[in-house]
């Protein structure tokens, strides 16, 4: 049975997916800005976040909030971390590919977690200790013992492009070996399709914790690991993350070791 804040996060979710599956058909009339170079939000971005923070702020008076778009609210050992619009790119050409994340985390750990894909309605959620479920049906992580045959997710880091050559160096060594690599443009949804095993694990540079804390308890929940490029277990306080289930986990980070420069591997 899910757990009372999952419940609300779930809630705060499905209203946020309404509000942004309502502007779909009005992409060419909404006001976007760039926040930094190529870190593009909407007016939907916003509008959808305040339906979150509203939800939560009933349930939740209390807790302190940390959101893409509004910053820090408040502040306490429990926080909720928002990200409203998970693949703003995406959604802003009409690429059906995006989701909304929520988790709540206590001294920094996550505890309860929503990643909702409001066009294919799934439902991804997760408490920690009680398992990783979607849609009520509980999750598990691929069984993958290695990176032979692997299908890897990843994202190119738009907020630091300096890094790119040594990922797509890194991104050369695993395809030596992986089925492929995807990059779909929604970090949340990509950790949460790792907790479903439809992928076999995830990296990516430079994320911010609304971009994972939600999806790393997925993972973690469906029986898998997330860490930092090195293989410190953890969120990464430099948004450098590695996921999946053990083995594939450990054999893409033995790969990052080989080929990202000392600043991506540091803690």
């Amino acid at each position: 049975m899910p757990r009372p804040a999952v419940n609300v996060a779930a809630r705060a979710a499905r209203a946020a997916g309404n509000v942004i599956l309502r502007y779909m058909n009005r992409l060419d009339s909404l006001n976007v800005v760039e926040k930094q170079r190529m870190d593009f939000a909407s007016e939907v971005d916003r509008m959808a976040e305040a339906e979150i923070i509203r939800e939560l702020k009933r349930a939740y008076p209390r807790h302190a909030i940390l959101a893409e778009e509004s910053g820090q609210i408040g502040k306490g050992p429990l926080q909720w971390v928002i990200d409203p619009l998970d693949g703003t790119h995406n959604y802003l050409r009409g690429i059906p590919h995006f989701s909304v994340s929520i988790a709540m985390l206590d001294h920094g750990e996550p505890m309860y977690a929503v990643v909702y894909d409001p066009l294919r309605d799934e439902l991804f959620t997760a408490s920690k200790g009680d398992g990783a479920y979607l849609n009520d049906r509980r999750l598990r992580i691929a069984k993958r013992d290695s990176l032979a045959g692997a299908m890897i997710a990843t994202g190119f880091p738009f907020r630091q492009r300096q890094h790119l050559d040594p990922q797509l160096a890194m991104t050369r060594a695993l395809l030596g070996e992986a089925e492929d690599i995807r990059r779909s443009g929604s970090a949340a949804l990509d950790l949460a399709y790792v907790a479903a095993g439809r992928y076999d694990a995830f990296f990516e540079f430079g994320l911010k914790p609304w971009d994972i804390a939600a999806g790393c308890l997925l993972v973690r929940e469906a029986g898998g690991v997330y860490t930092d490029c090195a293989g410190r277990d953890g969120l990464p306080e430099r948004g450098n993350l590695i996921a999946g289930n053990h083995m594939v986990a450990q054999a893409v980070a033995k790969v990052a070791a080989e080929h990202l420069p000392p600043e991506l591997l540091r803690a």
